[in-house]
């Protein structure tokens, strides 16, 4: 979970403008399904971070210039990667954005991750080119401040995998359900919400939920001291709440010596908080996926065929194909098919249809985001998921399963 997730509504340069244009803004999202389809040639746009920061959002961006082509070479796709100090650069980030809306061809701009700042960015760009089709992939601003300026929001489903992660644990057969966290993370709704559905969830279906503090990597002893603190607090956990204990940490710098020590002392792991077979896999097992880069079926088999060697087969599981990957070329190949009059903005079958075309064999599901406080359903906000597969065994039916209603009911607790 990347720091500023849902945390930078202070941050965003656009709050006071976005304010004055909002009753403009929520008028027209009450409108019928407007027709997207570009009369001649096109071309997409698409902002990942670089390979230092989401090597996979990156990867996916390239799958869609391997497809359709790059723009300077006379193809479709445009792509340019932002900052890696986005934060401290959000103008120069901005600037990148906007500068797409002066291609007269630009016809849809994807952000994945949409970092703080593009809902400002898309203001400008719908300013100039209310005509550009603005999507926002794994969003990180409030979401009632990014659903004002794109045409579809998305996240990954923090509700639905409240429940449907201690379900896919009980699946594995454990016992326990052990959540790793701190603070900081708690204070944020996403993470702070699915928490507390994870426990009312644990105790309807019969586990014991645990709730454990671990240092924040952005505190003061870093992230190499956060992750000692996991290698050496996972044996004595294991040791007080057994081998069917199921693990789930919100941040990515614990992922990895968490898997690390569960392939050697016991215990079970989900999926990660983002999944994706390179989330911490590839690290806690010494692989070398290299020539494997981008070929998510060649990555899922070696990680796989590691675990099983270790003895981790039906303990450990992931998704089979990478969610920032997913979302980078999915929604580009959504968009296309958009443009192309091929798919209807909005439609949840031609979101699955697309984000599939990447994900072969894996089944993904979601619902539109409904506000905690008024109960107001989005109808420009989608949250997603996808099955989970479980290595040595293949994919649980997470996705056909029914979310009972009172998970989403459950209000935020802040305190």
């Amino acid at each position: 979970m990347k720091i500023s997730k849902f945390s930078a509504l202070a941050l965003t340069l656009g709050m006071l403008i976005l304010a004055g244009c909002q009753q403009k803004q929520q008028a027209a999202t009450t409108e019928g399904p407007r027709t997207w389809a570009a009369n001649g040639p096109f071309h997409i746009g698409i902002l990942t971070e670089t390979v230092s920061q989401a090597e996979d959002d990156l990867r996916g961006a390239e799958e869609l210039i391997r497809r359709y082509g790059r723009v300077s070479d006379g193809g479709m796709i445009q792509h340019i990667t932002y900052p890696d100090n986005f934060m401290d650069q959000q103008e120069v980030f901005i600037s990148q954005v906007v500068s797409m809306a002066d291609d007269p061809l630009m016809k849809a701009i994807i952000i994945n991750n949409a970092i703080p700042g593009t809902s400002e960015s898309f203001r400008r760009v719908k300013e100039k080119r209310p005509d550009i089709l603005c999507i926002a992939a794994e969003a990180h601003e409030d979401p009632l401040v990014i659903q004002q300026s794109a045409d579809l929001a998305t996240n990954a489903d923090f509700i639905s995998r409240g429940y449907l992660i201690p379900w896919a644990a009980k699946q594995l057969g454990a016992d326990t359900f052990i959540h790793i966290s701190f603070p900081r993370h708690m204070s944020y709704e996403s993470l702070g919400l699915r928490r507390q559905i994870f426990e009312a969830a644990c105790n309807d279906l019969g586990l014991k939920f645990v709730f454990v503090t671990a240092p924040d990597p952005t505190s003061d002893v870093g992230v190499a001291g956060a992750q000692q603190y996991i290698l050496e607090q996972t044996p004595q956990w294991i040791n007080q709440y057994g081998k069917n204990a199921a693990f789930f940490c919100t941040n990515d710098a614990h992922t990895e010596p968490l898997l690390r020590q569960l392939l050697i002392y016991g215990g079970m792991f989900v999926e990660a908080d983002l999944p994706s077979p390179l989330m911490g896999y590839p690290g806690a097992l010494g692989l070398d996926l290299s020539a494997e880069a981008g070929d998510f079926t060649a990555i899922l088999k070696k990680v796989e065929d590691a675990v099983i060697a270790r003895g981790g087969a039906g303990k450990f599981g992931t998704w089979a194909f990478s969610y920032g990957f997913a979302q980078s070329a999915g929604w580009g190949e959504y968009a296309k098919r958009i443009l192309e009059g091929k798919a209807q903005l909005g439609n949840m079958d031609d979101m699955w249809s697309a984000l599939s075309e990447f994900t072969p064999g894996a089944r993904w599901n979601g619902a539109y985001y409904v506000d905690n406080n008024t109960g107001v359903r989005s109808r420009n906000h989608l949250l997603v998921y996808m099955d989970t597969y479980v290595l040595g065994q293949g994919f649980l039916p997470t996705t056909q399963q029914t979310v009972p209603e009172k998970y989403y009911n459950i209000k935020f607790n802040t305190n």
